[in-house]
């Protein structure tokens, strides 16, 4: 089950049946069942005081995920600062909402088993991106 709350932003989400029918298709494209699944939207100020509790690192980022899966089935949460959504959409030329899919499908991609610390990593989890985000379409 994946369940949507807000933490210190009046964002109020309206696509959640469409985003959680189409995450569970990209899970089971990857072999992977939709356990429970969290997605905090959030503002900046929120997001950088996990970044710095939880990580240990003083910047701004767009979603954080904390990973809590148990083989096959996916869980975990995953905290998305709409602030730093809105301004990458800007910065990148797409719509507000592209930019949040492309956020809330990165996170569970981690979930799954994508990474992104190297440049192959990031290819990888880029295509994975979009290959998810064409399924939405």
């Amino acid at each position: 089950m994946i369940r949507y709350f807000s933490e210190d932003t009046a964002f109020l989400y309206k696509g959640k049946r469409l985003t959680s029918n189409w995450l569970k298709q990209v899970a089971e494209q990857e072999g992977k069942r939709i356990g429970q699944i969290g997605v905090i939207f959030c503002s900046d100020t929120y997001l950088l005081g996990i970044n710095r509790e939880y990580l240990g690192h003083d910047y701004y980022t767009d979603i954080i995920t904390f990973d809590y899966c148990e083989g096959k089935l996916l869980s975990g949460d995953l905290f998305i600062s709409i602030d730093t959504v809105r301004d990458n959409a800007a910065f990148y030329g797409t719509t507000f909402d592209n930019e949040l899919h492309r956020v809330i499908v990165h996170g569970l991609l981690h979930l799954i088993g994508y990474d992104d610390h190297s440049d192959a990593d990031i290819a990888a989890m880029r295509a994975a991106e979009d290959r998810a985000l064409a399924l939405l379409v």
